[in-house]
Formats: structure tokens, sequence, C-alpha cells
């Protein structure tokens, strides 16, 4: 009996290693793929990379507080406004040495997965569905470096 509650301790002290094994290999690579095309879209300015990441109805999110007077508010983009602001070329201004494109799945569900991606400005937790059998990014929610930290708000401004 306390062997069985020990092993079921331990293996809830793994949700890295268990999100990454209940997905297929197959499954695992797309959605690394799907949250690639997404981050080097942006920094290649490629609309086509960006648009097959992304679901049509995708809507990304970011939480904004004013610092003057502490009120937060929740401003929007839509998947048509990333596909063109990466044709715009709004991520190549950030020079290669210093683009950061960490990605890690952090959960796979059936066919709902959470993945992490950190870019050189901001981070951006993203939720991505399998729909007609690919898997695309349905939301986002980002929040941006603090300025003054490695990769910080003025790298995003760039």
């Amino acid at each position: 009996m306390r062997l069985t509650a020990a092993l079921l301790a331990a293996l809830a002290l793994l949700p890295a290693a268990r999100a990454e094994a209940q997905a297929t290999a197959a499954d695992s690579a797309a959605i690394r793929a799907a949250a690639l095309d997404y981050v080097e879209g942006w920094y290649q300015g490629s609309g086509e990379r960006m648009e097959r990441a992304l679901h049509p109805e995708l809507a990304k999110r970011i939480v904004m507080t004013n610092p003057q007077n502490g009120r937060s508010r929740l401003d929007q983009m839509s998947a048509m406004s990333l596909v063109q602001a990466a044709r715009s070329g709004g991520g190549r201004s950030t020079p290669a040495a210093e683009q950061k494109k960490d990605v890690r799945i952090l959960d796979v569900y059936e066919n709902a997965a959470s993945v992490r991606a950190e870019m050189a400005g901001w981070v951006d937790y993203m939720h991505l569905g399998k729909t007609n059998g690919q898997w695309k990014i349905v939301n986002v929610l980002w929040a941006v470096k603090p300025q003054g930290a490695p990769g910080g708000q003025d790298a995003a401004r760039r």
C-alpha cells in the first residue's frame, strides 16, 4: 500500500514528462512545428508560416496595466492582424543573435495542447487544437518581459 502511494506521488511530480508521454511522437512534432512556424514566421517576416500556424479564429491577448492608475485592460489581436504584422516584417528588426525561440510543450490531452514559447521580448502561452488532422494555435495569452531584463521591453520594441 505504501509503495503504491509513493509511486503515485512520484508520478505526480513529473508533469512535463507525462505531457510529452501522453502525446504521440507525431503529435509532439506537429505541435512543436506549429509553435516554431509562429515564432520563426515572426522573426523571418513570413506571413505564410504565421498563417500556417494559426487557426483563423485565433485570439491573441495581453493584460496591460496602466502604471499611472493601476487599471488593467485586455488588448487583443486576431489571426489576420498577426499574419499582416509578420508580412510587414515586424520581427525582422530583432537581430539574429538576440532572437529567442524556446518552445516547451506543457501538456497534451486528446486534441488540446498547451505550449510556452519564450521570444526576445515576451513570453507566449499558447493553446493549440487539432482540427482536421492539423495542430493549430487557437489562443495566445502573452506577457512582455520587464524593461532591463534580458530580452525585456526594450528588445521587444525594436
